[in-house]
């Protein structure tokens, strides 16, 4: 935690001494204007911004367990998930979604080998409410086979989303799935016409 504690403190003298970093950090005051909206996982070898090379204010994120997209319905209960795909899409605008899977998910593992997590209630049942039961067997320790499978199913859930169909019928937003390999560095992207995830 010191690491952290001095990284936070030196970030503040670093953008007294930088014009520039000023001028920067200045415009994030006025508001956000994010280029996209980011869903991945909470796990910490996942780090959107190294991965994009985002500077600050250019991603909107959301993270979750296993990156879940919960099923949109219109009776469902409030929930942080939703309220920040609704105010990406109706507030900020953006022009993208990426949802982006990681090799050697702890979740998706979880899921696909369908270990006892009696231990862990909350994330059991977190799983068993958004992780689909048809996430094929997968005992690969990257299991990328059924993350993969995984975020195509994430990318269905945004459809059902009434706020994302209507921009996507508008031409207005474009949604990406991603498969982040956390060994190598590797992004793969989603093409739906081969339905293949391919080197970006």
């Amino acid at each position: 935690m010191e690491t952290f504690i001095q990284h936070a403190r030196g970030l503040m003298a670093r953008i007294a001494d930088r014009g520039d970093e000023q001028e920067t950090y200045g415009r994030l005051a006025a508001g956000q204007s994010p280029l996209a909206l980011f869903i991945t996982c909470s796990d910490s070898r996942v780090v959107p911004s190294l991965i994009t090379g985002a500077r600050p204010g250019e991603l909107f994120e959301l993270r979750t367990a296993g990156n879940a997209v919960p099923v949109y319905r219109e009776d469902m209960t409030a929930c942080a998930e939703a309220a920040t795909i609704e105010y990406a899409m109706r507030v900020l605008g953006v022009a993208d979604i990426v949802v982006c899977g990681h090799s050697h998910c702890g979740a998706v593992g979880a899921k696909a080998r369908g270990e006892d997590l009696t231990g862990a209630p909350a994330v059991r049942d977190w799983l068993a409410q958004q992780l689909s039961d048809q996430l094929p067997k997968d005992e690969e320790p990257t299991v990328a086979a059924a993350v993969q499978h995984h975020v195509r199913e994430q990318l269905d859930r945004l459809r059902g989303y009434p706020c994302v169909q209507e921009r996507l019928d508008a031409g207005e937003v474009n949604l990406h799935g991603w498969f982040y390999e956390v060994h190598t560095g590797l992004v793969a992207a989603h093409h739906p016409a081969t339905d293949l995830f391919l080197p970006l």
